[in-house]
């Protein structure tokens, strides 16, 4: 019996904040998720798609967040004090 392995990459790769802004502007141009990968050498389609639903949804603040950090825009101290 004959087993291929094979083994993928899993580096996390981050991109600028500036990249993810230009990614939107050409989303809100017209172009289509393969080309703005190609034209800002992305390598996940899921992360335009990402991004263009943050922007959609006015949660641009997570442009900066850090990889695989929550972010708690608005959190804290504001919400606590509402309940009691």
């Amino acid at each position: 019996m004959n087993h291929t392995e094979v083994f993928f990459s899993m580096k996390r790769v981050s991109y600028s904040v500036e990249t993810k802004y230009k990614a939107v502007e050409m989303k809100v141009a017209g172009f289509s998720t393969k080309e703005i990968m190609k034209e800002l050498n992305i390598r996940n389609r899921t992360q335009v798609k990402t991004w263009w639903r943050w922007y959609r949804n006015r949660e641009s603040y997570r442009f900066s967040q850090q990889v695989g950090k929550q972010y708690t825009y608005g959190k804290g101290l504001e919400e606590l004090s509402e309940v009691e």
